[in-house]
């Protein structure tokens, strides 16, 4: 991403990034299982950035411009990352013992993707797009670009 690009446009580029991964994932898990896993490995890790991007560098500067932190949007988020975050895990672990039968879980995940991202889209992004200069929006992508691999290329409890 480059500094240029505003947050919503970005952001929301990044969703169709992960939203494609995920399809290609669920595409070809009961044909050619071992492609499926390396779409749903790009796809977790992907996700997990995605969201480490926002909690450490988005939300924070939303609250820190609104004073909106214990009971405001980035709270909300924060908890729909959770529920994300655990939907997520209970798709890794048919991925990890190669059951392509999780098309329930799969969907949970989506429904929980799909409403959150609408809010960060339609709300989030384009009021940090209007509350931060053109300088704090380049920094927001510097930090973007300089979040290390080890912040969300967890896999499994550990590091990949």
């Amino acid at each position: 991403m480059i500094a240029t690009q505003s947050i919503p446009s970005a952001f929301a580029a990044d969703h169709d990034r992960l939203d494609e991964l995920f399809v290609n994932f669920r595409t070809c898990k009961r044909t050619d299982y071992a492609r499926a896993k390396e779409f749903f490995k790009e796809f977790k890790f992907g996700l997990q950035r995605h969201i480490v991007w926002e909690e450490s560098i988005l939300f924070p500067r939303f609250e820190h411009k609104t004073g909106m932190v214990k009971h405001g949007p980035t709270e909300v988020m924060r908890l729909e990352h959770r529920i994300i975050a655990d939907r997520l895990e209970e798709v890794h672990q048919f991925v990890q013992r190669q059951d392509p039968n999780s098309d329930h879980e799969e969907r949970l995940l989506l429904e929980s993707l799909s409403e959150h991202n609408q809010k960060e889209e339609h709300v989030l992004y384009p009021a940090l797009d209007r509350l931060l200069s053109d300088e704090e929006k380049a920094d927001v992508f510097t930090e973007m670009e300089q979040t290390p691999e080890s912040a969300y290329k967890v896999c499994c409890g550990r590091h990949e």
